[in-house]
């Protein structure tokens, strides 16, 4: 299982039982609870210090832009495991895991509806969890 350490949102996938395979079995994620039946029952998932929920459906004709504004930012513990882990599960990899210059360390999937998620790292050295004199 992937150890997510912090993130939130809510999705409104195309296909919420190829969405629920991919989050719940290929990311490895923990059902927090579920609501409604059948194929069209929403979904909650952990995500660490929050919960991602798959809720309705999204309407076709409103695609998710690879490009565009919205990621889902996952923070975990280590990339490179998250990394092999994600790999042997069969999830593709668009961006392997690089140093950014700002110094997380980040790696990019999708979901499959295309909704791009960032893996972070935060390195035990960046500002995020080091301040000197605190």
């Amino acid at each position: 299982m992937v150890h997510v350490l912090s993130g939130r949102t809510l999705v409104r996938p195309l296909d919420p039982a190829a969405s629920r395979a991919f989050y719940g079995e290929r990311l490895g994620l923990a059902v927090h609870r579920e609501f409604g039946a059948g194929e069209e029952r929403g979904t909650v998932y952990f995500l660490g210090g929050g919960f991602l929920e798959l809720s309705g459906r999204r309407d076709p004709a409103e695609p998710v832009a690879p490009g565009g504004p919205v990621r889902l930012w996952l923070q975990v513990a280590d990339v490179a495991a998250a990394r092999e882990e994600l790999a042997e599960r069969g999830v593709e990899i668009v961006r392997e895991p690089v140093r950014e210059p700002w110094g997380l360390i980040e790696m990019w999937i999708a979901d499959p509806d295309g909704l791009p998620i960032v893996l972070v790292e935060i390195p035990a050295d960046h500002p995020l969890r080091y301040r000197p004199g605190i």
